[in-house]
Protein backbone atom coordinates (compact mmCIF):
# COMPACT_ATOMS: atom_id res chain seq x y z
CA UNK A 1 0.00 0.00 0.00
CA UNK A 2 2.91 2.35 -0.66
CA UNK A 3 4.94 1.49 2.42
CA UNK A 4 7.68 0.06 0.20
CA UNK A 5 7.94 3.50 -1.43
CA UNK A 6 8.44 5.09 1.97
CA UNK A 7 11.13 2.50 2.71
CA UNK A 8 12.89 3.26 -0.57
CA UNK A 9 12.67 7.00 0.08
CA UNK A 10 14.15 6.59 3.55
CA UNK A 11 16.97 4.39 2.30
CA UNK A 12 17.89 6.99 -0.30
CA UNK A 13 18.03 9.75 2.31
CA UNK A 14 20.33 7.62 4.45
CA UNK A 15 22.59 5.98 1.88
CA UNK A 16 22.26 7.82 -1.43
CA UNK A 17 24.00 5.86 -4.17
CA UNK A 18 26.73 3.74 -2.52
CA UNK A 19 29.57 3.86 -5.05
CA UNK A 20 31.13 0.52 -4.10
CA UNK A 21 27.90 -1.49 -4.27
CA UNK A 22 26.45 -2.88 -7.52
CA UNK A 23 23.69 -0.69 -8.94
CA UNK A 24 20.99 -1.93 -11.34
CA UNK A 25 21.25 1.25 -13.44
CA UNK A 26 24.83 0.29 -14.29
CA UNK A 27 23.57 -3.08 -15.47
CA UNK A 28 20.91 -1.39 -17.61
CA UNK A 29 23.61 0.85 -19.06
CA UNK A 30 25.78 -2.10 -20.04
CA UNK A 31 22.74 -3.80 -21.62
CA UNK A 32 22.05 -0.65 -23.66
CA UNK A 33 25.64 -0.52 -24.91
CA UNK A 34 25.47 -4.21 -25.87
CA UNK A 35 22.22 -3.75 -27.80
CA UNK A 36 23.46 -0.54 -29.42
CA UNK A 37 26.34 -2.42 -31.03
CA UNK A 38 23.95 -5.07 -32.36
CA UNK A 39 21.49 -2.49 -33.70
CA UNK A 40 24.18 -0.49 -35.47
CA UNK A 41 25.39 -3.64 -37.22
CA UNK A 42 21.97 -5.14 -37.96
CA UNK A 43 19.66 -2.26 -38.89
CA UNK A 44 19.97 -0.16 -42.02
CA UNK A 45 17.41 2.25 -40.58
CA UNK A 46 18.77 3.24 -37.17
CA UNK A 47 15.56 5.02 -36.15
CA UNK A 48 13.63 1.74 -36.43
CA UNK A 49 16.47 -0.08 -34.71
CA UNK A 50 16.31 2.48 -31.91
CA UNK A 51 12.64 1.64 -31.36
CA UNK A 52 13.48 -2.04 -30.96
CA UNK A 53 16.42 -1.23 -28.68
CA UNK A 54 14.31 0.96 -26.39
CA UNK A 55 11.45 -1.54 -26.30
CA UNK A 56 13.70 -4.47 -25.41
CA UNK A 57 15.45 -2.54 -22.64
CA UNK A 58 12.25 -1.16 -21.07
CA UNK A 59 10.24 -4.37 -21.31
CA UNK A 60 13.21 -6.50 -20.25
CA UNK A 61 13.78 -4.29 -17.20
CA UNK A 62 10.12 -4.46 -16.21
CA UNK A 63 9.93 -8.26 -16.59
CA UNK A 64 13.23 -8.89 -14.77
CA UNK A 65 12.23 -6.65 -11.87
CA UNK A 66 8.79 -8.25 -11.64
CA UNK A 67 10.40 -11.68 -11.54
CA UNK A 68 12.76 -10.68 -8.72
CA UNK A 69 9.87 -9.29 -6.68
CA UNK A 70 7.73 -12.36 -7.36
CA UNK A 71 10.52 -14.76 -6.34
CA UNK A 72 11.09 -12.85 -3.10
CA UNK A 73 7.36 -13.03 -2.37
CA UNK A 74 7.44 -16.81 -2.78
CA UNK A 75 10.05 -16.99 -0.05
CA UNK A 76 8.38 -14.61 2.41
CA UNK A 77 6.08 -11.58 2.26
CA UNK A 78 8.46 -9.57 4.44
CA UNK A 79 11.32 -10.32 2.06
CA UNK A 80 9.17 -9.10 -0.82
CA UNK A 81 8.56 -5.84 1.06
CA UNK A 82 12.28 -5.35 1.71
CA UNK A 83 13.28 -6.22 -1.85
CA UNK A 84 10.64 -3.87 -3.26
CA UNK A 85 11.85 -1.06 -1.01
CA UNK A 86 15.48 -1.61 -1.98
CA UNK A 87 14.61 -1.62 -5.69
CA UNK A 88 12.66 1.63 -5.34
CA UNK A 89 15.59 3.07 -3.38
CA UNK A 90 17.84 2.55 -6.42
CA UNK A 91 15.48 4.57 -8.62
CA UNK A 92 15.47 7.74 -6.46
CA UNK A 93 18.27 10.33 -6.56
CA UNK A 94 17.68 12.75 -3.70
CA UNK A 95 20.86 12.21 -1.69
CA UNK A 96 23.12 11.85 -4.74
CA UNK A 97 21.72 15.02 -6.34
CA UNK A 98 22.39 16.86 -3.08
CA UNK A 99 25.92 15.46 -2.93
CA UNK A 100 26.81 16.46 -6.49
CA UNK A 101 25.32 19.95 -6.26
CA UNK A 102 26.84 20.71 -2.86
CA UNK A 103 30.27 19.75 -4.20
CA UNK A 104 29.91 22.54 -6.77
CA UNK A 105 28.84 24.95 -4.01
CA UNK A 106 31.80 24.15 -1.75
CA UNK A 107 34.26 24.60 -4.63
CA UNK A 108 32.75 28.01 -5.43
CA UNK A 109 32.82 29.12 -1.78
CA UNK A 110 36.50 28.15 -1.68
CA UNK A 111 37.05 30.24 -4.85
CA UNK A 112 38.36 27.17 -6.63
CA UNK A 113 36.78 27.85 -10.02
CA UNK A 114 38.65 25.04 -11.76
CA UNK A 115 37.37 22.49 -9.25
CA UNK A 116 33.85 23.94 -9.49
CA UNK A 117 33.95 23.49 -13.27
CA UNK A 118 35.08 19.88 -12.85
CA UNK A 119 32.34 19.15 -10.30
CA UNK A 120 29.68 20.75 -12.50
CA UNK A 121 30.85 18.75 -15.51
CA UNK A 122 29.89 15.58 -13.61
CA UNK A 123 26.21 16.52 -13.60
CA UNK A 124 25.67 18.55 -16.79
CA UNK A 125 26.17 17.90 -20.49
CA UNK A 126 27.32 21.43 -21.37
CA UNK A 127 30.92 22.56 -21.70
CA UNK A 128 32.13 23.94 -18.36
CA UNK A 129 35.80 24.84 -18.93
CA UNK A 130 35.16 28.57 -19.55
CA UNK A 131 32.29 29.19 -17.13
CA UNK A 132 32.52 31.89 -14.46
CA UNK A 133 31.05 31.71 -10.95
CA UNK A 134 27.62 32.97 -12.04
CA UNK A 135 27.35 30.53 -14.93
CA UNK A 136 28.54 27.63 -12.78
CA UNK A 137 25.91 28.51 -10.18
CA UNK A 138 23.25 28.72 -12.88
CA UNK A 139 24.24 25.32 -14.25
CA UNK A 140 24.01 23.71 -10.81
CA UNK A 141 20.60 25.25 -10.05
CA UNK A 142 19.23 24.20 -13.46
CA UNK A 143 20.45 20.65 -12.90
CA UNK A 144 18.86 20.43 -9.45
CA UNK A 145 15.60 21.79 -10.87
CA UNK A 146 15.45 19.46 -13.88
CA UNK A 147 16.49 16.40 -11.90
CA UNK A 148 13.89 17.11 -9.25
CA UNK A 149 11.47 15.76 -11.85
CA UNK A 150 13.67 13.17 -13.60
CA UNK A 151 15.29 11.77 -10.49
CA UNK A 152 12.66 12.25 -7.79
CA UNK A 153 9.09 13.08 -8.77
CA UNK A 154 8.96 10.71 -11.75
CA UNK A 155 10.35 7.59 -10.02
CA UNK A 156 8.13 8.22 -7.00
CA UNK A 157 5.13 8.68 -9.29
CA UNK A 158 5.76 5.39 -11.07
CA UNK A 159 6.59 3.58 -7.84
CA UNK A 160 3.20 4.57 -6.41
CA UNK A 161 1.49 3.80 -9.72
CA UNK A 162 2.99 0.39 -10.42
CA UNK A 163 5.44 -0.59 -7.71
CA UNK A 164 9.15 -1.35 -8.08
CA UNK A 165 8.84 -2.89 -11.56
CA UNK A 166 7.30 0.24 -13.10
CA UNK A 167 9.70 2.51 -11.21
CA UNK A 168 12.66 0.53 -12.55
CA UNK A 169 11.17 0.54 -16.06
CA UNK A 170 11.07 4.33 -15.81
CA UNK A 171 14.75 4.36 -14.84
CA UNK A 172 15.43 2.28 -17.93
CA UNK A 173 13.69 4.98 -19.97
CA UNK A 174 15.73 7.68 -18.24
CA UNK A 175 18.98 5.77 -18.78
CA UNK A 176 18.18 5.26 -22.46
CA UNK A 177 17.66 8.99 -22.87
CA UNK A 178 20.84 9.90 -21.00
CA UNK A 179 22.91 7.50 -23.12
CA UNK A 180 21.28 7.78 -26.54
CA UNK A 181 18.92 10.75 -26.55
CA UNK A 182 21.25 13.30 -28.11
CA UNK A 183 20.77 15.42 -31.24
CA UNK A 184 24.31 14.85 -32.50
CA UNK A 185 24.80 13.01 -35.79
CA UNK A 186 25.91 9.79 -34.14
CA UNK A 187 22.81 9.51 -31.93
CA UNK A 188 20.12 11.49 -33.74
CA UNK A 189 18.57 8.42 -35.40
CA UNK A 190 19.26 5.59 -32.97
CA UNK A 191 18.35 7.73 -29.95
CA UNK A 192 15.19 9.32 -31.38
CA UNK A 193 12.82 6.78 -29.82
CA UNK A 194 14.59 6.91 -26.45
CA UNK A 195 14.28 10.69 -26.30
CA UNK A 196 10.60 10.66 -27.29
CA UNK A 197 9.73 7.93 -24.77
CA UNK A 198 11.50 9.88 -22.04
CA UNK A 199 9.45 12.97 -22.94
CA UNK A 200 6.25 10.93 -22.65
CA UNK A 201 7.30 9.26 -19.38
CA UNK A 202 8.09 12.58 -17.70
CA UNK A 203 5.07 14.45 -19.09
CA UNK A 204 2.67 13.87 -16.17
CA UNK A 205 5.32 14.13 -13.39
CA UNK A 206 6.52 17.45 -14.83
CA UNK A 207 2.94 18.78 -14.68
CA UNK A 208 2.64 17.52 -11.11
CA UNK A 209 5.75 19.56 -10.30
CA UNK A 210 3.93 22.68 -11.52
CA UNK A 211 1.67 22.37 -8.46
CA UNK A 212 4.18 21.06 -5.93
CA UNK A 213 7.01 23.54 -6.59
CA UNK A 214 4.98 26.67 -5.69
CA UNK A 215 3.64 25.00 -2.55
CA UNK A 216 7.12 23.88 -1.48
CA UNK A 217 8.51 27.34 -2.29
CA UNK A 218 5.95 28.99 -0.04
CA UNK A 219 6.52 26.48 2.77
CA UNK A 220 10.28 27.07 2.83
CA UNK A 221 9.97 30.85 2.72
CA UNK A 222 10.63 31.39 -0.96
CA UNK A 223 8.43 33.09 -3.54
CA UNK A 224 5.60 30.61 -4.07
CA UNK A 225 3.34 32.97 -6.04
CA UNK A 226 6.26 34.02 -8.23
CA UNK A 227 7.11 30.36 -8.87
CA UNK A 228 3.56 29.72 -10.09
CA UNK A 229 3.52 32.85 -12.26
CA UNK A 230 6.84 32.03 -13.92
CA UNK A 231 5.77 28.43 -14.55
CA UNK A 232 2.63 29.68 -16.31
CA UNK A 233 4.53 32.37 -18.23
CA UNK A 234 7.82 30.62 -19.07
CA UNK A 235 7.38 26.90 -18.42
CA UNK A 236 6.51 26.19 -22.07
CA UNK A 237 9.42 28.12 -23.58
CA UNK A 238 12.03 25.38 -23.27
CA UNK A 239 12.37 23.11 -26.34
CA UNK A 240 11.95 20.19 -23.94
CA UNK A 241 8.27 19.61 -23.16
CA UNK A 242 9.13 18.89 -19.52
CA UNK A 243 12.34 20.44 -18.19
CA UNK A 244 11.14 24.01 -18.65
CA UNK A 245 8.45 23.59 -15.99
CA UNK A 246 10.68 22.81 -12.97
CA UNK A 247 13.39 25.21 -14.15
CA UNK A 248 10.84 28.02 -14.46
CA UNK A 249 9.43 27.12 -11.04
CA UNK A 250 12.85 27.23 -9.39
CA UNK A 251 13.70 30.49 -11.16
CA UNK A 252 10.53 32.12 -9.85
CA UNK A 253 10.97 30.72 -6.36
CA UNK A 254 14.57 31.88 -6.06
CA UNK A 255 13.96 35.26 -7.74
CA UNK A 256 16.56 34.59 -10.46
CA UNK A 257 16.75 34.02 -14.19
CA UNK A 258 17.77 30.65 -15.66
CA UNK A 259 18.51 29.72 -19.25
CA UNK A 260 20.79 31.54 -21.65
CA UNK A 261 23.88 30.69 -23.64
CA UNK A 262 25.38 27.20 -23.30
CA UNK A 263 28.02 25.35 -25.30
CA UNK A 264 27.87 21.64 -26.05
CA UNK A 265 31.06 20.16 -27.50
CA UNK A 266 31.98 23.64 -28.70
CA UNK A 267 28.64 24.26 -30.40
CA UNK A 268 26.61 27.23 -29.18
CA UNK A 269 23.00 26.83 -28.01
CA UNK A 270 20.82 29.64 -26.67
CA UNK A 271 18.21 28.35 -24.23
CA UNK A 272 15.13 30.49 -23.53
CA UNK A 273 15.34 32.72 -20.48
CA UNK A 274 13.14 31.56 -17.60
CA UNK A 275 12.27 33.88 -14.75
CA UNK A 276 13.37 37.46 -14.05
CA UNK A 277 16.92 38.57 -13.30
CA UNK A 278 16.01 40.27 -10.04
CA UNK A 279 19.04 38.69 -8.38
CA UNK A 280 22.36 37.58 -9.85
CA UNK A 281 22.70 33.80 -9.64
CA UNK A 282 25.16 33.04 -6.84
CA UNK A 283 26.40 29.99 -4.92
CA UNK A 284 23.75 30.66 -2.23
CA UNK A 285 21.09 29.83 -4.81
CA UNK A 286 22.55 26.33 -5.13
CA UNK A 287 21.90 25.80 -1.42
CA UNK A 288 18.40 27.21 -1.75
CA UNK A 289 17.66 24.92 -4.71
CA UNK A 290 18.78 21.89 -2.69
CA UNK A 291 16.54 22.91 0.21
CA UNK A 292 13.63 23.32 -2.21
CA UNK A 293 14.36 19.95 -3.81
CA UNK A 294 14.16 18.17 -0.44
CA UNK A 295 10.82 19.71 0.43
CA UNK A 296 9.41 18.92 -3.01
CA UNK A 297 10.48 15.29 -2.65
CA UNK A 298 8.80 15.04 0.77
CA UNK A 299 5.57 16.59 -0.51
CA UNK A 300 5.54 14.18 -3.45
CA UNK A 301 5.99 11.26 -1.06
CA UNK A 302 3.16 12.41 1.21
CA UNK A 303 0.78 13.25 -1.63
CA UNK A 304 1.46 9.96 -3.40
CA UNK A 305 0.92 7.95 -0.25
CA UNK A 306 -2.30 9.78 0.64
CA UNK A 307 -3.70 9.35 -2.87
CA UNK A 308 -2.87 5.64 -2.83
CA UNK A 309 -4.41 5.28 0.64
CA UNK A 310 -7.54 7.05 -0.52
CA UNK A 311 -7.85 4.74 -3.52
CA UNK A 312 -7.45 1.69 -1.27
CA UNK A 313 -10.19 2.94 1.04
CA UNK A 314 -12.72 3.53 -1.75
Amino acid sequence: MGYEVILGYGLDLIFGDPIKLPHPIKGIGRFIKFLEKIVRKSFFNLKIGGFFLAGIVILGTYVATSLIVWLSEQIHSQLEFIVSGVIIFTTISIRSLHKEAIAVYHALIADDIDLARIQLAKIVGRDTHNLDKTEISRGAVETVAENTVDGIISPLFYAFLGGPALAMAFKAVSTLDSMLGYKSKIYKEIGWASARIDDIANFIPARISAYIIPIASWLCGKKGISALKVIIRDGHKNPSPNSGIPEAGFAGALNIQLGGLNYYQGEMFLKPFLGDANETVEPKHILQSIQLMYLISFLMLIIGFLVLLGIKLI
